[in-house]
């Protein structure tokens, strides 16, 4: 009894502070208070601030940027309703778009209860057959099912088969657009959705965006060990978009958000980050960022996984050159999956600029 005892101790003691002592040599790298004289200054690397950093977006974009201030200072939704319009409904845009004015209307909600938002529910009374409105909409379902109440609950499937049907109420008034169906592939995780019946609404988003990382993304979810598949099935799933995405795709990196998911709770393993698995899905990651595109929209997000992965395989030179590249935005995985989002960031900000010190590092010598 006292042997299990122990067991449980030393895991509570490494769940606790395992993600604070990534290195098992002890002295070399340590966290300190921001202003001691050892305290790296994120001025020195043209870093933010973490009480800067938006939570919002996982990188730049100042058009919508804009039209979210306008909309939630005046709760007029013509601005956000003109965006979507303009904005091309093939690409990764549109649906980075929609999440984020549904998740904006969603904290509003969450913020004032029964006040906030107003502007989509004045969006959806005026002007019923918008489509970037339904969209919206169907995609703010989503958000307040899992924000709002419990997977499985009563609660929890009623609002998921609101989202469903409005979901594809977006898809008749946008033909060809695939964001109502990436929508749907969220219903259908929450719903539980057979795999035969999942893979029709996954054919329905492949038919009209084959390329689309951030429905690859969606799908991954489901195909998941803690949803409706297992890590063998993610895998599956993520090794052969990458394998069949062209030069320049960012589904070369799928791999690496498969490995993410299945990361263990707590990793007991000193060299775990270091293995072949982890090892090779990293360098896939990298290579799909060195030929992406400087301007595709889902580089930030590919970027902020690869941070958190590099420092925790000790790959400091690594780690500093993608976040000079998103260091201001951290509004995307993992962050976001912290109660803090910017508290994490910043701490992995900080062991990897302590890392790269540590080496020889300085900001004269890391290339931008």
């Amino acid at each position: 009894m006292e042997i299990l005892w122990f067991l449980i101790a030393l895991g509570l003691l490494f769940g606790v502070l395992g993600p604070f002592l990534l290195r098992g040599r002890a002295g070399r790298i340590r966290q300190v208070a921001p202003g001691t004289l050892d305290a790296a200054d994120p001025d020195a690397y043209g870093f933010a601030r973490q009480e800067e950093l938006d939570v919002r977006l996982p990188g730049t974009d100042d058009d919508l940027l804009h039209v979210l201030d306008v909309v939630q200072a005046t709760q007029d939704w013509r601005a956000a309703s003109r965006l979507l319009a303009e904005t091309p409904k093939e690409g990764e845009v549109r649906w980075q778009r929609v999440q984020a004015f549904a998740g904006a209307a969603s904290l509003e909600l969450q913020e004032r209860p029964g006040v906030g938002g107003a502007w989509l529910r004045a969006w959806r009374a005026d002007a019923p057959k918008d489509a970037g409105g339904a969209a919206v909409h169907a995609e703010f379902l989503v958000q307040q099912a899992w924000r709002s109440s419990s997977a499985g609950t009563d609660d929890f499937r009623i609002i998921l088969e609101e989202a469903r049907k409005v979901s594809e109420e977006a898809a008749l008034l946008a033909p060809g657009d695939p964001v109502p169906y990436i929508t749907q592939l969220a219903v259908a995780r929450g719903l539980g959705y057979g795999h035969e019946q999942f893979d029709q609404v996954w054919a329905k988003v492949i038919d009209r965006a084959p390329q689309h990382m951030g429905a690859h993304l969606a799908a991954l979810h489901y195909w998941c060990a803690k949803w409706h598949g297992s890590r063998e099935e993610a895998d599956h799933f993520a090794t052969t978009a990458a394998a069949r995405a062209p030069r320049g795709s960012l589904l070369a990196a799928l791999p690496l958000f498969a490995v993410h998911e299945h990361v263990p709770d707590m990793v007991l393993v000193q060299d775990f980050f270091r293995t072949a698995v982890v090892s090779k899905a990293m360098d896939g990651a990298l290579y799909a960022v060195h030929s992406a595109r400087p301007d595709d929209p889902m580089l930030a997000h590919v970027r902020h996984l690869l941070v958190y992965f590099l420092v925790r395989g000790e790959r400091w030179a690594e780690a500093m050159h993608q976040l000079v590249r998103v260091d201001g935005h951290v509004g995307a995985v993992p962050w976001t999956l912290s109660a803090d989002p910017a508290a994490e960031y910043t701490l992995f900000r900080n062991l990897a600029v302590a890392g790269y010190e540590a080496n020889g590092g300085t900001p004269a010598t890391l290339s931008r």
